[in-house]
């Protein structure tokens, strides 16, 4: 289906593309409907006929039957395939953009990104599906020789989130399916169309039917299935820490492997010696890129005294700048947040911050623009760390700044939040990078950059930020069990 009519044909997409199930799209059973709304307009973009439980059942039994065949099939076609995947979606990405950004409120160029991050995946993961080594242990009975084997875990329950519609998606299947797992995903109902474009794209590609499945509809029928399935081996989460846990509890009877990437709120310390240009550029750029609506952006802002008069200043001078808009108009930098409870939140984060005597130095209140969810790109300094701007994930547009004065204290202020995801610093020094590092509690660091989420690269947090790593090498194994044969001749 093309989609170069965007405006006239989506709600055509949502109806036909719906479901995919055991290799072929379909309608949801269910009389209810999933409505997606444009965050840019707070208008309807179309509905999607839900599926119901059964439904979810049936992509269920669709991926055990076929994954006796799938887990079978060489590494080099299953590689083939996958390369397949990123050649279709490569040949969409000017009809795919212009959906993730309506869905998502995100410009544009961001959401053209997105998809060229998620075309890496695919690509990635081909080439490490070839690359799944056993290795060989010197056994110590006479004759014996252990073999360490890698096989797929199963079928995988896969969940994502909305703020990166199409990478999130494209992180868990392009693993999983390398590894010749086969999976039932359940995107986010506020941005499923952009699930289906990359479903369009396997179904293009060849993938046999059943290995991968896409159910969109309410929780009782597109979750509580899944979570609850003895066919279900792992799961594989994106969203908030709280749906985490829930989803700890609810799998423990059937006790599935997990691995989740949680909530964040991420330091970033700016030392003495920092390149200050440098560090508002690259800043001012990562902190208001989707409306702040991202795991890893930086949120709170830790800047030497020396320097900090001078960082506030160009914060808020380069912030003053930034073009907030619908995100397909041309020149876009910042769109609206994804729904009106986002917009509550960030209110009460910023009234929260005044009313612990922060100072606001620009933004701080809603943009009326289209009926979209818009609220200014806000700078708040002298945040005590009491403040929800800087105690909690703000996830929005909101840099909190705070100064410091010494290492003495630094280090517990820091590291005193539960989430520990991503953490930042800018200093020239090569002895305090070193030192950074070691002692930032995080799952990644990123010294004079914010450039962490690659195909290439283990991306993923400890404590209360998840478990288990996407991309890189490590990632194919989060889909794969471990096996030790001893052999004796």
């Amino acid at each position: 289906m093309s989609l170069k009519h965007m405006p006239e044909v989506r709600n055509i997409m949502y109806q036909d593309f719906g479901q995919f199930i055991n290799g072929q799209w379909r309608k949801g059973s269910s009389s209810e409907a999933v409505i997606v709304i444009d965050p840019g307009n707070g208008k309807p973009l179309g509905e999607i006929p839900a599926a119901t439980a059964a439904d979810t059942q049936e992509a269920l039994t669709s991926a055990e039957h076929a994954f006796s065949v799938w887990k079978s099939t060489p590494a080099w076609t299953r590689a083939d395939l996958l390369q397949e995947v990123a050649r279709q979606m490569t040949a969409c990405i000017n009809d795919a953009a212009p959906l993730i950004s309506k869905e998502s409120g995100k410009p544009l160029a961001q959401a053209k990104r997105e998809w060229e991050l998620s075309i890496d995946q695919f690509i990635w993961y081909a080439e490490e599906a070839r690359r799944i080594y056993g290795r060989i242990v010197e056994s110590r009975v006479p004759g014996g020789r252990c073999e360490v084997l890698h096989e797929p875990v199963g079928v995988v329950a896969a969940f994502t989130a909305w703020n990166f519609p199409v990478v999130l998606v494209a992180r868990k299947l392009a693993p999983a399916l390398a590894a010749g797992c086969t999976v039932v995903l359940r995107p986010s109902s506020e941005v499923p169309g952009s699930a289906m474009l990359i479903f369009e794209c396997l179904r293009k590609a060849g993938l046999p039917a059943g290995v991968a499945n896409l159910v969109v509809g309410a929780t009782a029928d597109t979750y509580e299935p899944l979570i609850t399935s003895p066919i279900v081996k792992k799961v594989s989460l994106t969203g908030s820490t709280q749906l985490g846990q829930q989803m700890i509890r609810d799998s423990a009877a059937t006790i599935k492997r997990l691995s989740m990437e949680l909530g964040g709120n991420a330091p970033v310390i700016v030392y003495e010696d920092a390149d200050l240009e440098k560090a508002l550029d690259l800043s001012v750029a990562t902190k208001f890129a989707n409306c702040g609506q991202v795991c890893v952006t930086c949120d709170r802002f830790y800047v030497h005294e020396s320097r900090y008069d001078d960082f506030v200043r160009g914060f808020a001078e380069r912030v003053s700048k930034l073009k907030v808009g619908y995100g397909l108009e041309e020149g876009t930098q910042m769109g609206p947040l994804i729904n009106p409870r986002r917009l509550k939140a960030i209110e009460a984060i910023v009234e929260d911050a005044r009313n612990k005597g922060a100072r606001i130095v620009t933004g701080g209140q809603r943009i009326d623009l289209n009926g979209g969810y818009f609220y200014a790109p806000t700078v708040i300094a002298d945040v005590p760390d009491d403040a929800l701007a800087i105690a909690e994930e703000n996830f929005g547009p909101i840099a909190a700044i705070t100064s410091f004065s010494s290492s003495e204290n630094l280090w517990r202020r820091v590291n005193s939040s539960e989430f520990a995801l991503s953490a930042y610093a800018f200093t020239r020094d090569p002895a305090r990078i070193r030192e950074t590092v070691a002692r930032l509690e995080a799952g990644m660091v990123g010294i004079n950059s914010y450039a962490l989420a690659a195909a290439e690269a283990p991306f993923g947090g400890i404590k209360a930020s998840g478990m288990g790593r996407e991309g890189g090498s490590e990632g194919i194994h989060d889909y794969m069990n471990v096996k030790l044969a001893q052999i004796v001749v």
